[in-house]
């Protein structure tokens, strides 16, 4: 496949980042990494918003055309330039619980935890975390451990993209909620699992300790 030039502008602690770092490198794919200052507001740039009027990270610049929402970049990148459909798949039926799990991770994981917790904390200086935020992670591990049941990811026995978005997410969560091994067997086996993969750390490891750090620096009651 002919391939454009590939540009991927992010921030390490961001969770979406991460997750379209590792599809990238599951894809062997060369791209330019531009970081985005978030806090200094990078992302409100003129420049910026004229090629993602939603101006959030990451976003993906394929030779010229952009694409942002990381779950529409993973699926993109595989259909584009995957040399097989193991991490997408194109049966229906595999396909449908790939998307299930990736809704899940945005709506319920990255929006319903990560950013409910993120933005009064970041942008808002507020510095306590009501204990229902902290539930509604438990509840989420509560039907990843269901999810995962006996396999060995989480849409079967291969990695695919929803394994990616899931554990950015993850990994981020495990500083405000604690996976308990007794109660999350299969979460924890899984976390370890992915955790074990080439390169892990500086495509997530990395950035998910950043923003358990920045949550730590910022909350003083949970």
């Amino acid at each position: 496949i002919a391939m454009g030039k590939l540009v991927l502008y992010g921030v390490e602690a961001s969770p979406p980042v991460r997750a379209c770092k590792m599809t990238l490198d599951a894809l062997g794919l060369q791209y330019e990494y531009k970081l985005v200052n978030l806090l200094a507001g990078e992302h409100k740039t003129k420049e910026y918003t004229l090629k993602n009027p939603q101006h959030t990270v990451p976003m993906l610049e394929d030779d010229g055309k952009c694409i942002w929402e990381s779950h529409a970049i993973c699926a993109y990148l595989v259909r584009r330039y995957a040399k097989d459909d193991a991490l997408y798949p194109r049966d229906h039926f595999k396909r449908a619980v790939v998307d299930q799990r990736l809704h899940f991770e945005s709506g319920v994981l990255f929006q319903g935890c990560i950013r409910n917790i993120a933005v009064p904390v970041f942008y808002k200086n507020e510095t306590e975390v009501p204990r229902s935020k902290i539930d509604a992670i438990y509840e989420a591990y509560d039907f990843l451990e269901v999810f995962l049941g006996n396999q060995t990811y989480l849409c079967g026995p291969g990695i695919t993209i929803a394994d990616y978005s899931m554990v950015s997410s993850v990994s981020s969560l495990v500083g405000l909620a604690a996976i308990d091994t007794k109660r999350y067997p299969k979460l924890n086996r899984w976390l370890e699992r992915m955790a074990g993969q080439p390169e892990y750390q500086s495509l997530n490891g990395n950035g998910a300790q950043m923003l358990i750090d920045l949550f730590s620096s910022k909350i003083t009651k949970i």
